[in-house]
């Protein structure tokens, strides 16, 4: 079953920030939804574990993550692969890194994936719900990586 996703977010940040961040795998860890572990395997590939539910369907997955013609800070491919309990999938992508402003940088992705086994069960309209749902997670918790916490309390 084939799987489109795409779109463009407002991240407060500066564009280096934002490249950092997006590769580094403990921020990475921490933001993308159901991962449990990413290792290192090979400089810009990645092993990773993840916890994953759909619909009414959940279980363990393990894949690798690798980034390609990177053009630090502005542009990356990204290329996934992985297979566990509910199937398995692949997947390329590819964002751009622009500046809105001082701390403010747009991120633009577009990606396409094939996913196969019992998740392409659930059906093609709910794996796109799936999907969107995930990836708005990932963003919220990215953008909570640069939150800044007050300096002191009003008095």
């Amino acid at each position: 079953m084939k799987l489109d996703i795409g779109g463009t977010e407002t991240i407060q940040a500066s564009v280096d920030a934002l490249w950092v961040a997006l590769n580094d795998p403990t921020v990475l860890t921490r933001c993308v939804p159901g991962c449990k572990n990413m290792t290192e395997i090979s400089p810009d590939t990645y092993k990773v574990d993840m916890q994953l539910r759909v619909a009414a369907v959940g279980g363990s997955f393990e894949g690798e993550i690798a980034l390609s013609d990177k053009e630090p800070p502005k542009t990356c491919s990204i290329k996934v692969s992985g297979a566990g309990t509910l199937g398995h999938g692949n997947g390329t992508a590819r964002f751009e890194i622009t500046s809105e402003g001082p701390n403010v940088s747009k991120l633009t992705y577009q990606g396409v994936g094939e996913i196969g086994g019992l998740v392409a069960g659930v059906g093609q309209r709910i794996l796109g719900s799936v999907s969107k749902h995930l990836v708005a997670k990932f963003f919220t918790s990215l953008r909570k990586e640069f939150d800044v916490p007050a300096q002191g309390a009003a008095e």
